[in-house]
This record gives C-alpha cells, sequence and structure tokens, in this order.
C-alpha cells in the first residue's frame, strides 16, 4: 500500500475542517475568500496532524533498515545494552517489517514543504490583509484594499524591523555562512519562537481546563447555576447590541432622509440598506419615497468619509445583534434542558419528562431507540459517570504531558513517558502501536490548544460563535493561530518521543517533517536555551489555572467571571439569571397555553360546523388558506345563520359580500326580510 495511506488521511481529513467551517461559518452570507481562506488554513494545519504519525512510522523503518546494514562493534553492543536511549538493546539483526502506511522517499519533503511554507503565507501575509479587507466600510473593491494596507502598513513593517535585527545579528558572526537556506532556518526560528511562546499558554491552560469542563459537566446543580450566570451576563450583551442596532439603523434613517435618489452617494446609501434587517430596508424605502416628493426640503449631505464609517457600524451591529439573538435562544433551551434534569432526578417512573414539547417531530432514533426511559437513565444516571470517567482519563494524560515537559531533554535516563511508550514499541516493530500512541498523544495536545482558540474571546473582536454566526475577522484570525500553533506544537511533540535530534542529541536519522524545519543548530541560543526551558513554564501555567487566577484578574478589572457560588457578584448574577428564565419559562408556557386552547376550539368547533354543514345538505369544504376559498367560507357560514329562519330558500346571496360594513350588511338583511314578508304576504 506505496502511498495509499496518505492519498486517503488527505482526501478523509478534509471533512473535518469543512464541518466546523459550516458550524461556525455561513457558506451563503459570507464572502467566498473569506471562507477559502479560513478552510484552508485549518485543512492545511489538520493535515500536519494527522500526517505526522505516518511520517514517525516511516522514519522508525528506515532508521532499522540503516542500522540493519551497518556492521556492529561488539564493544558498541556491550554498550548498547546498558543504554536507555538505544533502540535495538542487541547484536542480533531483526527483520525489518515494511509499515503498512509506508511512505515512499520523496514524496514527504515535498508534501511537507508544500504544507509549512502555504501555512505561513496565510498566517503571515495573506489572512491579515484578508481580514482588514473584509473588515472594512467601503463600497469599492479598491477602497477596501486600500484601507486593508493602511492597517497593515505598521503590521508588516514590524515584521521587517525583527528580520532585519536578526540578519543583523548573523552577520557579525562570521563564523556563520548566510545562505539561502540560512535564511529560511532564521524565518522558520522567529515564526517557530513566536507559536511556541503563545503554545504554551494555551496549552496550559487547556491542560487544566478541559478535565475539570468534563468533570464540572457531571455536577448538574453546578452546570445550572453557570448557566444562570451565563444567561445574566448574555441579557446585558443582548440588551447593549439592541441598544447599539437602534442607534445604528436612526443613523441609517436619517441619512437615507437625507439623500435622495438623484443623488451621487445614493449608490452607497442603498448598499448600507442591504446590510439592515428586512423590515427597515422597506420601511426606509417607503419613507424616501413619500419624502422625495417634496423637493423643497432642505437637506444636509453626508461625505463619503462618514458613509465608509457608517457602513463599518451597521455591519458590526447587525452581526452584534444576530450573535446575541441566536445564542439567547440556545442558551434558554439548555437551561430549561437542565432544570428538566434536576426535576427527573427525583422521578419514580423513570421515565424523562420534558417541560415544552420539541418543536420538531421525533425520528426514528428517537421513536424507536432513544426513549423516555433510555433517555432518563442517560441523563439523570449514566451521563454523569461517564463524564467522571473521561475526565480521570485526561487527567492522567495531562500530568503525563506535563512530566513529558519538564524531562524531555533528559535522555540518559529517558524520563519522558511518551518517548519510553514510542521506545517499547520500536524494539518490536509494531508501527500501528507507533502510530496510533503518535495519534492519540498529539491529538489530545491539540484539543487542548485548539479548543482554548475556540473558547477565547477578545472582548467582541474575535469570538469563535457556532450555529453559523462567527464573522470573517474572527474565522481569519482563527485560521491565522492554527497556522502558527500547529509547527511548534509538532515540534514540541517529536520532542518529547525523543524524534528531535536537535533535542535529543541522537545519532538517528530525523523524519522528513524535521529536516523542513531546518537544523536549530543555526541559532544555539534558541535550541540549548528557549526550546528546553521555557517549556517548563506549563508547570506555573497549569497551577494558575487551577487556582482560577486569571479567572479573578479578570473578575477585579470588571469582567464579570463565574467563580463560586460564595462570592457576591457571582451569586446576584446566579439569583438575576434564575429569575430571567423563570420569566421566559412563564412566557413560554403562556404561549404554549394559548395555542393548545386555539387547537381544542379548532378542533371543537370544526367538527361542530362539518356536523351543521352536513345535516343541511351543504358540502364539507376543504381547509385552505387562499382568499377566494375563505371568502366562500364566509358567504356559507353567514348565509347558515339566516337559514333558521327560513328566508334564505329562494333567495339568491351571490350578490352580498361578506367584506361589506355592518350598514351594508344590515341593508341587506332588511332586504331579504322585505321580500319575504311580501312573498308572504302574496300567499
Amino acid at each position: 500500500m506505496s502511498g495509499g495511506a496518505l492519498g486517503i488521511e488527505i482526501v478523509l481529513v478534509f471533512f473535518l475542517p469543512l464541518f466546523l467551517l459550516h458550524r461556525y461559518g455561513h457558506f451563503r452570507k459570507q464572502h467566498p475568500l473569506v471562507l477559502f481562506g479560513t478552510l484552508l488554513s485549518w485543512y492545511l494545519c489538520f493535515l500536519i496532524v494527522f500526517i505526522l504519525p505516518l511520517d514517525v512510522s516511516t522514519t522508525i523503518y528506515n532508521q532499522c533498515k540503516i542500522d540493519n546494514e551497518k556492521p556492529r562493534d561488539p564493544s558498541s553492543d556491550l554498550f548498547n545494552q546498558t543504554s536507555n536511549s538505544s533502540v535495538f538493546p542487541t547484536s542480533t539483526p531483526k527483520v525489518c517489517h515494511k509499515p503498512w502506511s509506508y511512505i515512499p522517499d520523496g514524496i514527504l519533503p515535498v508534501f511537507w514543504r508544500v504544507v509549512y511554507w502555504t501555512s505561513q503565507c496565510l498566517t503571515w501575509l495573506l489572512l491579515p490583509f484578508m481580514q482588514s479587507y473584509a473588515r472594512s466600510g467601503g463600497f469599492s473593491i479598491l477602497g477596501k484594499i486600500k484601507t486593508a494596507l493602511i492597517e497593515n502598513a505598521i503590521y508588516y513593517g514590524t515584521y521587517l524591523v525583527i528580520f532585519c535585527s536578526l540578519l543583523i545579528y548573523v552577520a557579525v558572526h562570521p563564523q556563520w555562512q548566510l545562505t539561502w537556506q540560512g535564511l529560511q532556518t532564521i524565518s522558520i526560528a522567529a515564526a517557530n519562537t513566536w507559536g511556541l511562546f503563545l503554545l504554551v499558554l494555551l496549552l496550559g491552560y487547556g491542560l487544566v481546563e478541559i478535565p475539570c469542563l468534563y468533570w464540572n459537566s457531571s455536577r448538574h446543580g453546578y452546570l445550572l447555576a453557570k448557566t444562570y450566570f451565563k444567561v445574566a451576563k448574555l441579557a446585558t450583551e443582548k440588551s447593549d447590541a439592541e441598544e447599539n442596532m437602534d442607534d445604528a439603523m436612526e443613523e441609517v434613517a436619517n441619512v437615507n432622509e437625507s439623500v435622495g435618489y438623484s443623488h451621487p452617494l445614493r449608490n452607497n446609501i442603498d448598499t448600507i440598506l442591504r446590510k439592515c434587517p428586512m423590515e427597515i430596508q422597506e420601511k426606509m424605502v417607503r419613507l424616501n419615497t413619500e419624502d422625495s416628493e417634496d423637493e423643497s426640503t432642505q437637506r444636509t449631505y453626508p461625505s463619503k468619509r462618514s458613509l465608509v464609517k457608517l457602513h463599518k457600524q451597521v455591519i458590526y451591529a447587525g452581526q452584534r445583534h444576530s450573535q446575541t439573538q441566536v445564542q439567547w435562544a440556545i442558551l434558554l433551551e439548555e437551561a430549561f434542558h437542565l432544570e428538566d434534569v434536576c426535576k427527573n432526578e427525583t422521578s419514580a417512573s423513570h421515565q424523562f419528562v420534558h417541560s415544552f414539547p420539541s418543536s420538531q417531530p421525533p425520528g426514528w432514533l428517537g421513536k424507536y431507540l432513544y426513549t423516555p426511559t433510555i433517555e432518563w437513565y442517560w441523563e439523570c444516571v449514566l451521563r454523569q459517570w461517564c463524564y467522571r470517567l473521561l475526565a480521570l482519563l485526561l487527567s492522567l494524560l495531562s500530568v503525563a504531558v506535563v512530566w513529558s515537559e519538564c524531562t524531555f531533554f533528559s535522555t540518559h535516563p529517558v524520563l519522558s513517558l511518551f518517548a519510553i511508550f514510542i521506545q517499547l514499541a520500536e524494539r518490536d516493530y509494531n508501527y500501528l502501536y507507533i502510530e496510533m500512541a503518535c495519534f492519540v498523544t498529539i491529538l489530545f495536545l491539540c484539543v487542548c490548544v485548539y479548543s482554548t482558540v475556540f473558547r477565547i474571546r477578545v472582548f467582541n473582536y474575535y469570538y469563535l460563535v457556532p450555529h453559523h454566526q462567527t464573522d470573517a475577522y474572527s474565522l481569519l484570525f482563527s485560521g491565522m493561530l492554527f497556522c502558527r500553533l500547529t509547527p511548534p506544537l509538532c515540534l514540541n511533540f517529536l520532542g518529547l518521543i525523543h524524534m528531535d535530534s536537535s533535542i535529543s542529541h541522537q545519532q538517528r536519522i530525523e523524519t522528513a517533517y524535521t529536516t523542513i524545519m531546518g537544523s536549530m543548530r543555526l541559532l544555539s541560543f534558541i535550541a540549548d536555551g528557549f526550546y528546553i526551558y521555557y517549556p517548563m513554564l506549563i508547570v506555573l501555567l497549569c497551577i494558575a489555572t487551577y487556582c482560577s487566577l486569571g479567572t479573578r484578574c479578570l473578575n477585579l478589572l470588571g469582567f464579570p467571571q463565574y467563580i463560586s457560588q460564595s462570592d457576591d457578584l457571582t451569586s446576584e448574577l446566579v439569583e438575576e439569571g434564575r429569575e430571567l428564565i423563570r420569566r421566559e419559562r412563564r412566557n413560554r408556557q403562556r404561549s404554549e397555553d394559548g395555542e393548545s386552547r386555539k387547537r381544542v376550539w379548532r378542533e371543537r368547533y370544526g367538527e361542530q360546523r362539518n356536523v351543521r354543514r352536513n345535516r343541511n345538505g351543504y358540502s364539507e369544504l376543504k381547509d385552505n388558506d387562499s382568499p377566494s376559498d375563505s371568502s366562500d367560507t364566509a358567504q356559507l357560514t353567514w348565509r347558515e345563520s339566516w337559514d333558521h329562519t327560513g328566508l334564505l330558500q329562494d333567495v339568491d346571496t351571490t350578490s352580498l359580500d361578506p367584506s361589506d360594513s355592518p350598514t351594508q350588511r344590515y341593508a341587506g338583511g332588511r332586504y331579504l326580510s322585505l321580500a319575504s314578508s311580501r312573498t308572504h304576504n302574496d300567499v
């Protein structure tokens, strides 16, 4: 299966970023270039994560062939038997079994070179420009490009200063030859140093937060209190978003009234109006049509710069308003569900009962497999124990990562747990175990780092919101973070398993990924200092995260964070959120009761009307929402009301319109009465 595993993974990995982009982005509303840039950056980063275990197994197989080809020295064999770093402890040559996922020579170096440099060009050049372009309020392509170039001038200038400083540092050392390969190494070292600095911060937070998250998810009381806290915070954000939306719409209305259809800036006004809600667009178009008849009105025309600013304000206000509305609906459903779980825990029937029926009909899974009884056992009994078990397993992995990060530089003896596991499997050439161990390790590291990227919030500028509510700026920013974090994360992983010779100092071939990264020997102060000792700070970050130091600091700075029920501010917000949920529950209950009463009345009196029609000899009408059918039904009902007196048996009622005024109906009824009386007199 030469290269088949590589091709299969390249195809299958594509669906993971596509699914995430569908969850967070909006394929119809957002610009295709924004979607393409985000998808490409996520895809390249996930490719590195999934293909790297194949690179490790292929490298181990190539190392086995080299070790069996070269002659062995008995003295070196005696030394290898006592060395923990030796992969082959005996002098007996072993048969090198080719791994099932073996990749031929020459493919991986080209693959890594394309993936790495494409991702670096995206994160340092294209994505920042696309961010400014997507966030610009310009009305033309040239205007947006000009704004993006101005905003990124300082950004690119900083990179140029840093790169020139590194060139000067290398030039003053004559033992270093400044070649093209050396420039590539300097660039890679600078990018990985910045990425490693950010990686340790996010990894230290994720290693503690991910196990705690699942452990707290097993505590229904804690989850419910935290949900109340979120409701109180989101209510404030929702109110602010509505106020900002109203202010923006008020400014748009003023500008819309001042600029007529014949003005040169009218096209820009129409562009702004298309970003407004549909009902506001129709209202403003109607008002502008009425005002256009009066040409004598004195008007103050806005400037082009003010319209650009207003356009940007409308885009931002619309996005925030839509995000808060969707989050509010989701958070209400979550709060109602948690309250139902707490109520059903004491249920003697062992059947889960929902407060409000689902708006969608249950599928075959809900009818036959996920029954109310199974739902009760899962929500009230099994779920909390499964989450606790998962939290314990993740805690063990976190402890192993922290220990290995502090000891991976030690090769005699080998202290890194992941290096020990890989070397034990390497002796038996168990390539499947090697790939699975590498994949689980690097996947756990990525979950800790990437989950922090998805959960972090920098005020309202960067915030990934699910259910298609993430704006273009946040999507592109997440792609930048992924491209900057993934290469140093993979290098750190290779150091943990002692597959990076610049850190482990072992005489063995390197992986194809490491050869693309370049030899860090060129910058010894980074390879021997920063890359080895800086990851040890992860211990302090884990302790700070466990003690909630960052949360407490944000709380002191005026950004409310959930700490515990004993905190005064937290308890106040929890009570406020509980009261908001009660109010929403009462509103929904009244709405449900009203709908049920309407449904009962419709069913009851609809049957009586059908019976009366059949008794009087009228054909049963089909329910239809068309205007003609509704008018026919109204005429028939009106005719039935007069038919009890027997006055309408021989009278043509087609000329009577049920939409007439009461006076006209009265006149028609009087005419019918007079006509009937004349008929009786004649008789």
